[in-house]
């Protein structure tokens, strides 16, 4: 599976998500493209307005950006610990953690502000 991502400095997503979420940088061709892979999950970011591919323009004039509220989700073995780790690396929380039917989660935004949701299992059905 593939998602894109609009971020406003490819290279700060880049230091979070490899150095802070475990992701590792596939390509970075060019300063406003890179594909991250963790798992079978394949990130794609985009620096709005850049040449080709996702970050241009729409037919109105649209620019994509950074935000919003869709998102992705990583599982996690210990949400307590990286939620320390994170915060301790200033990384910015849209909530605090909250327990659901399946598991406890939070939602941590990258450095553009899009989020990622950490989801921790607790019971053996919500794990992947």
């Amino acid at each position: 599976m593939s998602v894109r991502y609009i971020v406003d400095d490819v290279d700060a997503a880049i230091s979070f998500y490899c150095g802070r979420l475990g992701f590792h940088e596939d390509m970075h061709p060019a300063p406003t493209f890179a594909m991250l892979s963790r798992g079978e999950l394949r990130l794609v970011l985009s620096a709005p307005g850049g040449p080709g591919g996702g970050g241009q323009a729409m037919p109105d004039g649209t620019s994509p950006r950074p935000g919003g509220w869709n998102r992705f989700a990583l599982e996690v073995d210990d949400l307590e610990r990286l939620v320390t780790e994170l915060r301790g690396a200033g990384a910015r929380f849209r909530n605090d953690i909250v327990t659901g039917v399946g598991g406890r989660q939070i939602l941590v935004e990258d450095p553009s502000g899009n989020p990622v949701e950490l989801f921790e299992p607790t019971i053996p059905d919500a794990r992947l």
